[in-house]
């Protein structure tokens, strides 16, 4: 039986190395909003002999998200694995300047969309599958009004869904990536020494072998 994994913000970043690693063991349904990366990442996955599923969709949008997981239970049943990686990285600010633009966005993305993607997706995870968020704790940090605020928002979420489910299915796990070399890591703290950061391709293998122990 296929394996499935849906990642959602597949597209850059740990999600698309978290595609990549998981061909061809996984079929992957990579949703994002920028279809160069999904195609991208799509040449990746079949050089190594897996294959995808792209969908050029925004988590925001109800709708898309109800007919995309239909469709997926339509055809396949179900899925195995559920990563969870998009993201809105606001700019940082103080919190007294606060933009109204990118508080929204923040919110309809980091917090909103989770109030559709859980129910949506836990019935296709049904009591075998692993949903997986990633936590980055900034919140309460100096300028991290807008990411901070939400990412810990959208975790304590999953920490209620965890909670929900430890002693039955699906599992739901919430890890820890070391800090990236990632765009939005260079946005946030530019002229950094970039070195000691770990690329998405390594975290990418060791969270996953962490989810395996």
């Amino acid at each position: 039986m296929t394996q499935i994994a849906l990642i959602t913000g597949a597209s850059r970043g740990l999600g698309f190395a978290l595609g990549e690693a998981l061909a061809p063991d996984y079929h992957v349904i990579a949703v994002a909003r920028t279809v160069g990366g999904l195609e991208e990442l799509d040449d990746r996955i079949k050089a190594k002999g897996g294959s995808a599923t792209l969908a050029p969709l925004d988590i925001c949008d109800r709708d898309a998200m109800a007919h995309m997981c239909r469709s997926i239970h339509d055809r396949w049943g179900g899925i195995t694995l559920w990563a969870h990686t998009a993201i809105h990285a606001a700019p940082l600010t103080p919190a007294a300047h606060l933009d109204a633009k990118d508080w929204k966005k923040s919110v309809s993305t980091n917090i909103d969309a989770m109030g559709h993607l859980v129910p949506f997706v836990a019935p296709l995870l049904g009591d075998m599958g692993t949903a997986l968020f990633f936590d980055d704790p900034h919140g309460g940090e100096k300028f991290y009004g807008h990411y901070g605020t939400t990412k810990s928002a959208q975790i304590a979420l999953a920490r209620s869904w965890a909670a929900e489910h430890e002693r039955f299915g699906p599992a739901i796990r919430i890890l820890t990536p070391r800090p990236m070399e990632t765009h939005t890591r260079a946005r946030f703290h530019p002229g950094e020494d970039r070195a000691p950061l770990a690329r998405p391709a390594e975290e990418a293998a060791r969270l996953l072998a962490e989810i395996r122990d």
